[in-house]
C-alpha cells in the first residue's frame, strides 16, 4: 500500500475516492458509486475548507485529471444506459426542453417480438 493512500489530508481523502469512483465505474457497482462519490463531495468540501499551499499544486493537478478520466468513464456509461433503453424502447431524450425549461423526454414503444 503506498503512502499516498495513508494519507488523512484532505487531498488524501480525495484522491481515495476518486480511485474508489473509479472501480466502482468499473465494476459497474451503482452503490459503490454512490457512496464514492458523497466521499468525494466531503473530501472537497474539507479541501475548500483548508486550501493546500502552492507546493501541493501537482498533485492538484494529477487528482483534476483523475477526475476528468472518471468523468470520462461515466459519460461512456450514461451512453451505454441511454443506448440499451433505447432499444428496450423505454425512453428517448428529445434534446429539447419544454415551457418548464425542463429537458423534454418522450416513451416510446417497440415491439421487441412477433406474435
Amino acid at each position: 500500500m503506498s503512502t499516498e493512500l495513508l494519507d488523512s489530508s484532505p487531498l488524501g481523502a480525495l484522491e481515495l475516492a476518486l480511485q474508489e469512483e473509479r472501480r466502482a465505474l468499473l465494476d459497474n457497482d451503482v452503490l459503490a458509486l454512490l457512496a464514492s462519490t458523497e466521499a468525494k463531495v466531503r473530501a472537497l468540501r474539507q479541501a475548500e475548507a483548508s486550501p493546500p499551499d502552492r507546493s501541493a499544486a501537482e498533485r492538484v493537478d494529477a487528482l483534476r485529471q483523475l477526475n476528468q478520466a472518471n468523468g470520462v468513464l461515466l459519460a461512456r456509461r450514461r451512453r451505454e444506459v441511454d443506448w440499451a433503453l433505447r432499444h428496450l424502447g423505454r425512453v428517448e431524450s428529445t434534446g429539447t426542453y419544454n415551457a418548464a425549461g425542463l429537458a423534454g423526454s418522450r416513451a416510446q414503444g417497440r415491439s421487441l417480438a412477433v406474435v
